[in-house]
């Protein structure tokens, strides 16, 4: 081969390599989810979402009227409006479920048997609310590393998923503070369910 044929070749996989690294154009927008967090105060609602936005744990403050944060994920964007739990807020929850595409509903599992019963009683009006009952639910038991924690099953035992939430998309997964991991991939799941309702619409 000729000086020339091999300038020649050298030339054309420097370009084939220019357009690989330059040429791609943006990484495509990852899909945007407007989701409402709910629970009661205590249940640890603004701590698990500032520890998936990676913030730091001393900045944290109890939400009393409501937040909005941007929690990113590598295969969406989940824009996640958190609900002051306590007793005077609650009832103002259902003004704020307009335009949600998902809930969060976060339950303290080594909680007191009063405060679990209002849990389950805010559960269950969420989950028949006419604006959140068609949409995915992730249900997620937290505090799992103390030692009065009920299990999942206990939860949706006590919580009667099965028969209430029987025909609708639902999640219940443990978590903590201490296994971000099992953290990230109950909101993984979630997102899935997100992504099969944003299929079946456009298939509509």
């Amino acid at each position: 081969m000729s000086d020339l044929r091999i300038t020649e070749a050298f030339l054309y996989m420097d370009y084939l390599c220019f357009r690989a690294l330059c040429c791609k154009g943006p990484p495509p927008a990852r899909p945007e989810y407007d989701l409402v967090c709910i629970g009661l105060t205590g249940s640890g609602k603004t701590s698990l979402l500032s520890k998936l936005c990676s913030e730091s744990p001393e900045n944290v403050v109890s939400t009393t009227g409501f937040s909005i944060k941007a929690v990113p994920f590598q295969n969406a964007i989940l824009n996640v409006k958190e609900l002051g739990g306590a007793d005077n807020i609650r009832k103002y929850w259902s003004r704020y479920y307009q335009g949600s595409q998902g809930v969060i509903f976060v339950l303290d599992s080594a909680s007191s048997e009063d405060d679990l019963e209002t849990a389950r009683n805010e559960l269950h009006s969420a989950l028949q609310h006419p604006q959140l009952c068609t949409l995915p639910f992730l249900i997620l038991a937290n505090h799992q590393d103390k030692p009065a924690a009920r299990s999942v099953q206990e939860v949706k035992k006590y919580f009667e998923l099965e028969p209430l939430a029987r025909g609708k998309r639902w999640i219940l997964q443990p978590c903590s503070l201490e296994d971000v991991d099992a953290l990230k991939d109950s909101f993984s799941q979630l997102i899935n369910l997100l992504e099969e309702k944003d299929h079946e619409a456009v298939r509509m």
